[in-house]
């Protein structure tokens, strides 16, 4: 893996509230992110991230091809909010190509996997776009650090829109990759935005089920009402201070954290794959970031993705795999789920061994050249 940012470099960081919330929660509980950055969290509060001119260097955790042409390249939402991307275009092609937007994983940025997700898209054909979500990375948005599945849902919409505004672009042959929690929050945009015609879910989380009943379906009434309940006096504190407490540094590890925690810490905080910028990479999302997702189900509408296509792609040893199964079965037709041997949830970040691109050229295009969807 290549990086031309220093590994020691935290001059683009947010600031954090200085504690183990996260880790500790997750290791005694395991009830997910619906009790993250509440139990074990001191009161710190962190100033918004002022915006920054996006970087001209070459900073991604993966090597830069000669296959491609990469540019920087920013869009609105329809809230008005600037979205800052890397578009990435197969080198010496003609005529109106295929396009991806790609996004993920939750808490990462441009600069890592969805990154190199697209690139190695691009250098199979076709016009792809990875992006920093709202708040987040070099993207707009204030306060920082802060994710919404309503706003996040329309980034993706916003993606599509700059695609299809591209010269290179054929505005029928638009497609969406959608990695961890990104899977299920493209899914929801690609529900409700029909110029979407396929969609692959990979490593998927669905984010609102698993911070408002945390892993496996696993928070009781109870911890959710108490919950709800810090949370809610969160916002007094938020309010009084004027802007947000931040939960605790993501993916320190203090030891005897669950496998799955040490994986990601060995993607995010190592040079394998951590970056700055990164909430996952030693930042961390606002206290009362959980609030929104507590009740707005974001895959209630799966079925009418159909007839576009939808592959799901999971690790076979991947804590999350679940999520993948419960949102396949709930698609309907066309759809496919893809299970990787031996695969744990972090493998599909960025291991070219394990990511099946043959597999999603394939479906992206055998689907794109055959079938017209209403």
């Amino acid at each position: 893996m290549a990086t031309t940012r220093d590994f020691n470099d935290t001059t683009q960081k947010a600031p954090i509230a200085q504690s183990s919330g996260r880790r500790n929660l997750l290791k005694v509980t395991g009830t997910g992110i619906a009790m993250l950055g509440i139990s074990g969290v001191a009161s710190t509060t962190a100033l918004a991230q002022p915006q920054f001119k996006p970087s001209d260097k070459w900073d991604k955790t993966f090597a830069k091809s000669d296959k491609v042409n990469h540019q920087k390249v920013a869009f609105k939402n329809r809230y008005g909010i600037t979205l800052v991307g890397d578009l990435y275009e197969p080198k010496n092609a003609s005529g109106k190509l295929a396009a991806i937007v790609v996004c993920g994983p939750f808490g990462a940025v441009k600069e890592q996997s969805s990154g190199l997700y697209a690139q190695t898209m691009a250098e199979r054909g076709f016009v792809t776009l990875a992006f920093d979500p709202s708040f987040t990375g070099e993207s707009g948005g204030e306060p920082r650090n802060v994710a919404s599945p309503d706003i996040n849902t329309e980034d993706v919409s916003a993606a599509v829109d700059c695609l299809g505004l591209q010269p290179s672009v054929d505005r029928e042959r638009i497609c969406a990759i959608g990695i961890c929690g990104w899977g299920g929050l493209v899914l929801n945009a690609v529900a409700i935005d029909k110029r979407v015609k396929a969609v692959v879910a990979s490593t998927m989380y669905d984010m609102t089920r698993v911070m408002s009943k945390g892993y496996n379906d696993s928070v009781t009434p109870e911890q959710r009402a108490q919950t709800l309940e810090q949370l809610s006096q969160q916002r007094w504190k938020d309010a009084e201070a004027g802007k947000p407490a931040y939960q605790a540094a993501y993916n320190e590890l203090k030891g005897g954290e669950a496998s799955f925690l040490v994986e990601y810490a060995d993607y995010y905080q190592t040079p394998r794959g951590y970056h700055p910028r990164a909430v996952n990479s030693g930042n961390a999302w606002t206290i009362t970031t959980p609030l929104s997702f507590m009740n707005m189900p974001t895959l209630t509408y799966i079925k009418e993705i159909s007839p576009r296509p939808i592959l799901f792609v999971h690790g076979e040893k991947a804590h999350s795999r679940y999520f993948s199964e419960t949102a396949y079965a709930a698609a309907a037709e066309p759809k496919e789920l893809l299970i990787i041997p031996g695969a744990v949830h972090v493998d599909l970040y960025d291991q070219i061994d394990k990511i099946p691109f043959d597999k999603l050229t394939a479906f992206f295009t055998s689907h794109l050249a055959s079938a017209h969807f209403a």
